[in-house]
């Protein structure tokens, strides 16, 4: 009898040890410095983004954050590294377009699904635009489609890749339009750009970041934004849901750590996140993007993220897309 209760008396001091312990851990975080992983090649957008959202929020954190850029198989060799790092909060993983994508494209994921994350917070979401190059034909958008419907699966559009969203943009503009357009892939937004303005390919859908460069209309005509609201980085372009209802495409960014992560750590995270992306110097880096800051709660970027799933899911099915 007594010994059953000297366990207990045992028992319970090692795990209000150990709650004091973790406690204290959470209090003190971060204690060194932290890392944050860019799925995708140095020099795009997303890579600008986690830059300048990295070096506010060790502002706030009084920590480093390291980017560590980790490209290749659509974003899942940078995503499955954080997938499988301790949920100690130390790693960080800034998510875009293709973490929605993923789930329904991808046969098999290396971490199982989106539920190997915990939300931190959604950053900004923001538009792709719908141009073709100066010399085109095409002064409107009426004037794409009315040439699309005219003939059938002649007008080519360019993608960074099978399943991007310059790809499914293409892809939902087809259906929703009801028009056939022709899909070329390429390897990055770079050479998409390029044969675009080469006049090998029609159209592209591209990124805010990769067109913003070109916005004074020298080299690439602006025909519309696929956000349902204008954009205020692209005036006077219209959005493509004023020829095509219903039509509505967003890049957005988000921040995730692995799953199990402490909820303080996590609330920790949030508030840095919130601050950095609030702040002057980041906001100034995003205005040319066309970029709407979020900053919203965990739970915003889980629902968001969430849905996006189910719509482009959606797409995947009824276009028979596949990576390969």
């Amino acid at each position: 009898m007594l010994n059953t209760f000297l366990r207990r008396i045992v028992g319970s001091l090692a795990f209000a040890t150990a709650l004091a312990y973790a406690g204290s851990a959470v209090a003190e975080f971060p204690e060194r410095s932290l890392r944050m992983v860019v799925p995708f090649s140095p020099g795009g957008g997303t890579d600008m983004i986690a830059r300048a959202l990295g070096a506010e929020m060790a502002k706030e954190l009084g920590q480093p954050i390291v980017i560590e850029n980790k490209p290749g198989a659509g974003t899942m060799i940078g995503t499955d590294n954080i997938a499988k790092s301790p949920p100690d909060g130390y790693s960080l993983l800034i998510a875009s377009f293709a973490h929605a994508i993923n789930p329904s494209l991808q046969p098999q994921l290396p971490f199982g699904s989106n539920d190997a994350f915990a939300p931190v917070a959604l950053i900004a979401r923001g538009p792709n635009v719908l141009v073709v190059r100066a010399e085109s034909p095409y002064n409107s958008l009426e004037d794409l489609l009315a040439a699309a419907k005219a003939n059938p699966g002649q007008l080519t559009y360019a993608s960074q890749g099978v399943g991007t969203s310059a790809h499914l943009a293409g892809e939902m503009f087809s259906n929703l339009a009801d028009v056939k357009l022709t899909h070329v892939p390429y390897r990055g937004a770079g050479p998409a750009l390029t044969d675009l303005l080469g006049g090998h390919v029609d159209m592209m859908f591209a990124t805010a970041a990769a067109v913003s460069t070109y916005s004074n209309g020298e080299k690439l005509r602006m025909l519309g934004v696929t956000t349902t609201q204008p954009s205020h980085a692209f005036k006077d372009v219209p959005p493509i849901s004023d020829s095509v209802p219903g039509y509505r495409v967003e890049s957005w960014y988000g921040i995730y750590v692995p799953a199990k992560t402490p909820p303080a750590i996590i609330d920790r995270l949030h508030e840095a996140a919130v601050k950095a992306s609030r702040s002057a110097a980041f906001s100034e880096k995003l205005e040319h993007e066309g970029l709407v800051i979020s900053a919203g709660t965990p739970q915003e970027l889980e629902d968001y993220v969430k849905n996006e799933e189910k719509l482009w899911a959606t797409i995947v099915k009824e276009n028979g897309i596949s990576p390969n």
